[in-house]
Parts: structure tokens; sequence; C-alpha cells
């Protein structure tokens, strides 16, 4: 299995991360751990999540708090802030099964952050935030976050796609 290299999309979010961590802080598919150490700057807690066992072992070796979960799985507690950076990219038969993991949203590219997304909310204090990264080849944020409410923080055009972060809470009603 790969573990995901820090490129683009992890600079742009790792930014974001730094300005609102604080309390109790979830990593949801930690990878590498840079937002879980960036976070680590001003947080009270912090637990890393992977499915991959080598990102676990690797980011265990950090220094950081990290459970091997697929996305909430074996995660408890809520959260000041939630941050995701999902894989995204739409399904690629030609791309090698041990990098799927880390950068294969789904067939569309997004069904694993609308998975996340389901089941988020139920992680969150009251007022936590989620800070989420998606890309142009995800879809369009306005339908993928239909029960949040949420704000384009920044975005990066690349060469082949368009990067957005996003901050998300619960709909007030």
């Amino acid at each position: 299995m790969t573990i995901y290299e820090p490129q683009e999309d992890s600079y742009l979010l790792q930014k974001w991360v730094k300005k609102y961590s604080s309390g109790k802080v979830l990593d949801m598919g930690t990878g590498s751990g840079i937002q879980g150490l960036a976070a680590s700057e001003s947080a009270e807690s912090i637990l890393c999540v992977d499915i991959n066992p080598e990102a676990v072992e690797f980011v265990k070796k950090k220094g950081l708090k990290v459970v091997q979960s697929d996305l909430f799985e074996n995660v408890s507690g809520k959260f000041d802030l939630i941050i995701f950076n999902p894989p995204y990219l739409p399904e690629d038969p030609d791309e090698p099964a041990d990098s799927r993991l880390a950068t294969t949203g789904g067939k569309k590219g997004s069904e694993l952050l609308e998975r996340f997304l389901k089941d988020a909310k139920d992680y969150l204090v009251e007022d936590g935030k989620i800070l989420v990264l998606i890309s142009s080849l995800t879809g369009e944020a306005e339908d993928l976050f239909k029960e949040y409410e949420y704000k384009l923080l920044d975005s990066e055009k690349l060469f082949f796609e368009e990067l957005f972060v996003y901050i998300l809470s619960e709909k007030s009603i």
C-alpha cells in the first residue's frame, strides 16, 4: 500500500488547519500525518485516523495518536474540528490497486466523501466545524454539502483541476 505523499492539496488545506485548529481535532484519512502535525501546534488533542495500516504505523512514529479505521468505524467522541482531505479522484482502471486507496474516492470520485459527510455531523460538538478539501474532479460542492452550511475558504488552480478548501458546520434549524 502507498502512503499519500503531501502535494498541493495537502499544503493548501494545511494553511487552514493551522488557522482553525483548537480543542479536540480529528484528522480523518491522515495519510502522512501532515494535517495532524499542523493541528498539534494549537489543538488540545488530536486523533488521526486512516484505513491504511502502513499510514497508521508511519503516523504513530511521529508521536501522534492514531487509529486504523474505515472512516468513523473505530472512532468515538465528539470533536471541535474534523479535517478531511479525502481521496477524490474518479476510479481509473489503469491505476495500480495499492495507490488507489490513497487517491480514488469511488467510481465518480465523490462516494467516499459522501459516506464521510453522512456521519461526520454525529462526531461534532455543538458549533463544531469540518475542514474539507475537494477537487473540481470530485463534483459540485453545493450538491455534496447540502446537509451543511458551508463557506469556500480558498482555491488553487492546477493544470488539470482546481482545488477548493471549504469549512462546514451543521445547518441551523
